[in-house]
């Protein structure tokens, strides 16, 4: 990705123009950093919590639509962020706030994304896009604008041949290894709130801030480790579980070392997004990129255990390819489908039947998002205190 960092007010009224990979073009407006940038087309079906989505390590190298027409109403605070920076590729949006009103706000989304070097464009109809997503699938994008759309002819207008083949350059995400690109380069402690009951060993394939401390909130401290991080790395911390965090990229490209590790231990085992489908690969089960992803804070599951459903936040491309209608056997016991998407029963949940391990497919930190799915934190808390007994 090339920015400029902020523009001046004439560039930000400048003409962007947003590239897929099939061919299809949206013109529209420089949004936040002005220049180019590229990564995965992909939509988020959420109302509010673009602070969070933003900061998403999840959303690494990717180019973030936002269905609901109005953005930035709220601007950007100083408490909401998941990680360190925001870490979306390029950012869409139709009619940005043009003053931001909350009592926790302190600058502009439009600011905040042009001070990050966020290449962004507004003023497109965001619906016909997601629509074209639906439909096609996931695909490849560019956005230019400034220079980086001028350069593309030497008359000043851009020739989209020229534009399309930069966007065809830019890697694909099927076989991208990106937990890498966004973990935590020193392992860090996150202690526990109130008395201290459990350690856990949490490894950053791409958490958010919020998932350490729903669990800190329990009683457990939390030793958040590099994705790189070894078996023995794992068992230097003394824990009594093991929790994978989300994280962007293809699961096939991960290792499954330390994964296997725990399961063949016994350790109480708890993964969300990313590290469910870690899970599932460890298990023996396959992976696939789906066609557009789940994305946004309003997608129904059904826990299969209790028959309850609830609306979910969800953020993932792939998804494992496991059975929904029988146990199956695997190399450390019997496994199931705990939960299924009620939209296109992709699965969105995975536990062991002789193991204490478990997982799900979408974010129960919540943030943003329903607090519906809290209640596998107290599960995995529960898991603890068996195995302790």
């Amino acid at each position: 990705m090339t920015t400029s960092p902020r523009g001046s007010a004439r560039d930000k009224a400048s003409p962007a123009v947003l590239v897929l990979e099939d061919g299809r073009s949206f013109r529209g407006r420089a949004y936040g950093a002005v220049g180019e940038t590229f990564g995965e087309a992909v939509f988020s079906t959420g109302m509010t919590g673009y602070q969070e989505t933003l900061t998403d390590p999840s959303y690494h190298r990717q180019v973030v639509v936002m269905t609901a027409p109005h953005v930035g109403n709220t601007g950007i605070n100083d408490e909401d962020q998941e990680s360190r920076r925001i870490w979306v590729s390029g950012y869409v949006v139709r009619d940005p706030a043009r003053v931001p009103s909350n009592w926790r706000s302190r600058r502009s989304l439009d600011d905040e994304l042009s001070a990050q070097g966020v290449v962004g464009i507004s003023g497109i109809d965001t619906r016909a896009l997601t629509r074209h997503l639906r439909e096609r699938g996931a695909m490849r994008v560019g956005i230019f604008s400034g220079d980086a759309l001028n350069s593309a002819s030497g008359k000043g207008v851009a020739d989209g041949a020229a534009l399309l083949a930069r966007v065809l350059r830019a890697p694909e995400m099927s076989g991208a290894e990106l937990s890498s690109e966004v973990t935590t380069t020193e392992p860090y402690v996150v202690p526990a709130i109130g008395t201290r009951r459990f350690t856990v060993a949490a490894l950053d394939l791409g958490i958010k801030g919020m998932t350490p401390h729903r669990l800190a909130e329990r009683g457990i401290e939390v030793h958040v480790l590099p994705a790189t991080a070894t078996l023995d790395d794992v068992y230097a911390t003394s824990p009594d579980g093991v929790f994978l965090s989300n994280g962007p990229g293809d699961p096939a490209t991960a290792d499954l070392t330390v994964v296997r590790g725990v399961l063949e231990r016994g350790t109480p085992l708890f993964g969300i997004c990313f590290g469910n489908q870690l899970l599932g690969r460890a298990l023996g089960f396959g992976t696939y990129k789906l066609k557009y992803g789940h994305r946004g804070i309003n997608q129904p599951v059904q826990d299969r255990t209790t028959g309850k459903v609830e609306v979910t936040a969800h953020n993932h491309g792939f998804a494992v390819d496991a059975p929904l209608d029988r146990v199956s056997e695997t190399p450390y016991g019997r496994a199931e489908v705990s939960h299924v998407c009620l939209n296109d029963n992709v699965v969105e949940g995975l536990r062991l039947l002789d193991r204490p391990v478990f997982s799900v497919q979408y974010h129960p930190e919540a943030a943003a998002g329903p607090h519906d799915a809290a209640y596998l934190f107290d599960r995995f808390t529960s898991l603890m205190e068996d195995q302790r007994a």
